[in-house]
């Protein structure tokens, strides 16, 4: 050889003859068929946010009392952790519930260490005797979201809550067998219970009390080990008395002697084994595309839910699989024939068809990929490229797994996207052993091995740009970051291994290939395509190069860059480019959140709800729906962020409706909540909803809403009154949809019973025994368990007042309480009962009290951001004295000032967006760095570096073109063309130094190098387009297909006419500088 080989050639030619080298070949295949056999599957990545509830009971204080006394000294203890990234506290009458959430990355079992640490060494925080209880620490994650949901329901009348509730139960017994199952949760079922439904009238005459019931309960249903005895050499344990078994043996419980005959508890109670008065409702019902699902049409039935998540770790199609395997074994034995058992819920399902639809995108991009160098090199060639694709992708799915990634939407977009980046490295080298075996001035290994090492350090130097570009957006911080962090790191490492095929494998193969055809062939001269091409650049590029026209005509090619880079930023301020943050996915499910006014009774949310439910059957595209009254619906992972598995007042319902496959209707489902929204929204304000909201199912970060305004103020008179001004804002604003905010409704009414503690004091009746039997009669009371024998849980025997008895407060003041001298005196003689205002929740944030007004954005921008700053437009016109302060980053730091925080959908964009910023900026820097490495020169880098600004020509108009919005995968598109683009930089500049190297002419090696270098940057630039073209039907990941198809077209037919035109404007300037410098001398 003429000259020593580099490192690239070296490694070449040491594996060309190696026997090893299609072992390892081989190895990676079989790494990457285990890492598919065995890495779970998923929809979405999993983001491990860590959340605990802090409960902390107050009973009977205010919420004004629990926020002073109960939350603001339990945050000040839950503040001292450390990795907290919020803190919220909401202190209710007799409740305060603190919600700690840890910042994304921080282990789970390092976070609950942490706080179960801090609240248990800080117990002495509440003063002994100030009636505040002990803490209630529920830890919340990923994990506890349902994988899988199952609906019970029947069209027969006399299957209702109760039957269903016991069919779950039995059903709930076996999914927990199930390997991998998690949490079993049922929600609409009614807990098994015996009543006893006291009559004060009757328990007057018999002259009992409620604590008198609640006694002789209580000690009817005890029962012990009493120990042994030693009788005839034996011993035989003894148990004393039994525990109450049955209706009949609490009816028949004698519970007080009168006049010498005995007082049964059916006497002065009525007992039934009747469901107790329900807390919530759940119902089920089908829309016009049931038939679809193989589903009976039914207009409205009681159903329960069952709701199966998973243990970390667990493939969720194989939880989801085996549970409905062993629920289609129950049918029959435990599931009676008339209860209808439908999937509401199937994340295994939806993650194993989304994850083989991936796969197949990614071996039809691949064959995309081979057909293209096939087409354009040749066949030998194209084997040669297909099977370092192959491997490399096998090679890159192992280590995924090896990283901790699942088989996800992410993960698999993140190899779709990288197939044409992947196979640049052997579309290179390949390109270029083709041109050199036409030369025929070698053998064969040893042209092998000189073709590889002209363009194996380019190669190497351009794989680890696209690695400088890539890799900084892993480090992206917040909820995005775990989101889309398989894209740089799948990425990169995907690059490495395909850098390292195509050094070790490519060579090795295109040995095999030629080995016989080799002695055969001649050298060739140029074909007529490589002509015509060259041609070409003569009349495109060589007018630039002009000894005395080629200055002006060179910064005339500036300045129209310039200018066009210009006016495709300018499409984004006329609105033709929309941001934000993620489009909206294609789901088969819409959640309705609808709150009514406080002070709602459960059976007129439950109406409302099947109000609204009669708007959504008429919708074509829906097969069922499930509305919760009381309750919540199954939580996602939005559910688990906004925290709806609190939802469990009266007046908070939700429904959730179902929409036949994607592939069987023509609207997405964002179309669908369109449409929905404002029929909907006049339902619900004709029913008397407070907000009827439809939450989709959000495509990346879940957030408290699109639209969060978070009110601060010095006092709470002040925040109302401010959040009122802001509410009327967001609903006099167009396009601003789904208002709601934290206030109670003016007319909410509460009731007071205040004790009249002088008289009870005289007659000897503690308050304690008047709050109780308050609360007994109204709240109800468990005094005892019933143990039939078989219960799998324990049966409650729940005292109080009758259904009819709770319509008014007589009743409960006609209880009796018993005096100090043993005579009963009636509740109505110590209290007074007294109507107040509703006593609202207190929220704080991060040790602050707020107020909360949300919303969303929908009209032709369907974009938060811009409905945001058109509300803090309305808002900065206020001319009130006391100006309302908006910040946008952080929270207001005065806490005496009116204050507006903006949160939601911009929170995440900002740190989003500022973080990939940060990463682009990163990336850029190290691309440089790597450049002067390599060329050793400041200048030439920028020269190498000048069309990564060309992208914005093709991005931005892309975007407009085809009326896609510029998302957060828009900008990992960009990102990674700033590393796609200086590859091709590379290939020209080092070309051209070769060139005068080898003493051609500075002009003449300027035009060969962008005719000869054109097939391997149009072959890499179209297969990275290819592998794009095949995700941009994906609503999520379409901005990340047009930045790369659009940006790739426009900067690569611009690099392969301004580099060599810049690179020689730059040499020709330092050339005459040197030669005046030298006359000089």
């Amino acid at each position: 050889m003429s000259r020593p080989l580099h490192l690239s050639g070296r490694i070449a030619k040491a594996f060309l003859e190696n026997q090893l080298t299609p072992l390892l070949a081989l190895a990676a295949l079989l790494a990457g068929l285990f890492a598919v056999a065995i890495t779970p599957r998923e929809e979405e990545p999993q983001i491990d946010v860590t959340m605990a509830n802090v409960i902390v009971p107050y009973p009977g204080a205010s919420a004004a009392q629990v926020e002073s006394l109960a939350a603001t000294p339990m945050e000040k203890v839950l503040s001292e952790i450390e990795g907290v990234k919020h803190l919220y506290s909401v202190s209710r009458p007799g409740v305060a519930v603190l919600t700690v959430q840890f910042e994304v990355g921080v282990k789970r079992q390092e976070a609950l260490v942490r706080l179960y640490n801090t609240v248990y060494s800080n117990a002495d925080w509440r003063p002994a005797g100030s009636g505040i209880l002990a803490p209630l620490i529920k830890p919340k994650g990923i994990d506890d979201v349902p994988v899988l949901g199952v609906t019970l329901w029947s069209k027969d009348p006399a299957i209702g809550g109760r039957e269903l509730g016991e069919v779950a139960r039995a059903l709930g017994t076996e999914i927990r067998r199930v390997r991998g199952t998690r949490n079993v949760d049922l929600i609409g079922a009614s807990e098994p219970n015996v009543r006893v439904d006291l009559d004060p009238a009757r328990l007057t005459t018999a002259g009992l009390t409620l604590d008198d019931i609640a006694s002789a309960l209580g000690a009817a249903g005890l029962a012990r080990q009493a120990g042994s005895i030693v009788e005839s050499n034996h011993t035989t344990p003894v148990t004393a008395g039994t525990f109450l078994a049955s209706r009949d043996d609490i009816a028949t419980l004698v519970v007080a002697y009168r006049a010498n005959h005995p007082v049964f508890l059916e006497d002065v109670a009525t007992v039934s084994n009747e469901p107790s008065i329900p807390d919530h409702y759940a119902t089920f019902g089908t829309g016009p595309a049931a038939e679809k699902r193989g589903l009976t049409q039914v207009g409205s039935a009681p159903a329960v839910t069952i709701a199966v998540s998973k243990k970390p770790g667990s493939n969720a199609i194989d939880v989801t699989s085996a549970v409905l395997q062993r629920l289609d074994s129950l049918k029959g034995v435990v599931i009676p024939a008339a209860v209808q058992v439908t999937m509401t819920r199937n994340y295994g399902v939806t993650a194993n068809d989304k994850a083989k639809k991936l796969i197949e995108k990614l071996l039809f991009a691949t064959t995309s990929v081979v057909l293209l160098v096939l087409l354009a090199v040749g066949r030998r060639e194209a084997v040669v490229v297909g099977a370092a694709v192959i491997v490399t992708l096998a090679a890159t799915l192992f280590a995924s797994w090896a990283w901790g990634f699942t088989i996800n939407r992410v993960s698999l977009f993140a190899l779709i996207f990288s197939i044409g980046i992947l196979v640049d490295d052997a579309i290179v080298i390949v390109e270029n052993v083709h041109r050199h075996l036409g030369q025929r001035e070698r053998t064969l290994s040893e042209t092998i091995a000189v073709a590889v090492d002209e363009v194996g350090g380019p190669t190497i130097l351009a794989t680890f740009t696209v690695i400088a570009a890539l890799l900084p957006m892993a480090f992206v911080s917040g909820l995005m970051g775990p989101y889309m962090s398989p894209i740089p790191i799948n990425a990169s490492m995907g690059m490495l291994l395909s850098l390292a095929i195509a050094l070790i494998f490519t060579p090795w193969l295109c040995r095999k290939l030629y080995a016989r055809s080799w002695g055969n062939t001649e050298s060739h001269a140029p074909s007529a395509l490589d002509e015509k091409v060259h041609a070409f650049f003569e009349r495109a590029v060589r007018p630039f190069l002009h000894v005395t026209e080629g200055r002006t005509r060179r910064h005339r090619l500036y300045f129209g860059i310039v200018a066009a880079i210009f006016a495709a930023i300018a499409l984004v301020a006329v609105q033709l480019v929309v941001m934000k943050m993620l489009p909206f996915d294609n789901k088969s499910e819409i959640q309705i959140v609808v709150d009514m006014p406080e002070g709602t009774p459960l059976e007129e949310t439950s109406r409302v709800l099947a109000g609204l439910a009669e708007e959504v059957r008429k919708v074509p595209e829906v097969t069922d729906w499930q509305a919760y009254a009381g309750t919540s619906a199954p939580i996602n992972f939005n559910g688990l962020v906004r925290q709806y598995y609190l939802r469990a007042d009266p007046h908070q319902g939700d429904l959730v409706v179902n929409l036949v496959d994607k592939s069987e209707r023509k609207r997405k489902s964002h179309d669908v909540a369109l449409a929905l929204r404002p029929i909907l929204a006049a339902t619900g304000k004709r029913l008397g909803a407070r907000s009827v909201q439809i939450v989709e199912v959000p495509p990346g970060p879940p957030v408290q809403a699109p639209l969060v305004a978070e009110i601060y103020g010095a006092s709470r008179s002040e925040r109302l009154q401010t959040a009122r001004e802001v509410r009327a804002t967001f609903d006099s604003t167009p396009d601003i949809v789904d208002t709601a905010d934290s206030l109670v409704a003016t007319d909410a009414r509460s009731l007071s019973v205040v004790v009249d503690r002088q008289k009870a004091a005289r007659l000897g009746v503690s308050q304690a025994s008047i709050s109780g039997a308050l609360a007994a009669g109204l709240g109800g009371s468990v005094p005892a368990y019933l143990h039939p024998g078989a219960e799998e849980d324990p049966v409650a025997i729940r005292m109080g007042l009758g259904v009819a008895d709770h319509a008014g407060i007589n009743a409960a003041l006609a209880l009796h309480v018993r005096s100090a001298s043993g005579g009963l005196i009636p509740l109505s003689e110590l209290v007074d009962a007294r109507s107040d205002a509703w006593d609202g929740p207190r929220f704080h944030k991060d040790l602050l009290p707020l107020e909360y007004v949300t919303g969303d954005m929908a009209g032709r921008l369907d974009s938060p951001l811009y409905g945001m700053f058109r509300v803090g437009s309305q808002l900065g016109k206020d001319k009130s004295s006391v100006p309302l302060v908006q910040a946008y980053v952080s929270a207001p730091t005065r806490i005496t000032e009116r204050a507006l925080r903006w949160d939601g959908e911009w929170t995440i964009t900002y740190e989003t967006f500022r973080d990939m910023g940060l990463a682009y900026s990163v990336g850029l820097i190290l691309i440089y760095l790597l450049v002067v490495a390599q060329f050793g020169s400041y200048g030439t880098p920028l020269i190498i570096m000048a069309p990564i600004p060309l992208t914005i020509i093709g991005v931005m108009p892309g975007h407009a073109l085809l009326g896609a919005q510029f998302t957060a995968t828009s900008m990992i598109g960009m990102i990674a063309l700033a590393g796609i683009i200086v590859r091709n930089s590379i290939l020209l500049v080092d070309f051209i130094n070769a060139e005068t190297a080898a003493g051609q002419p500075l002009a003449d090696a300027v035009v060969r190098a962008a005719s000869i270098r054109t097939r391997p940057i149009l072959l890499t630039g179209i297969a990275a387009m290819t592998g794009a073209f095949f995700i941009i039907d994906d609503p999520i990941f379409n901005g990340l297909a047009v930045s790369l198809i659009f940006g790739i077209l426009v900067s690569t037919a611009l690099t392969l006419i301004l580099i060599p035109v810049l690179y020689y404007g730059y040499l020709k300037r330092r050339a005459d500088k040197h030669q005046l410098s030298t006359q000089g001398d």
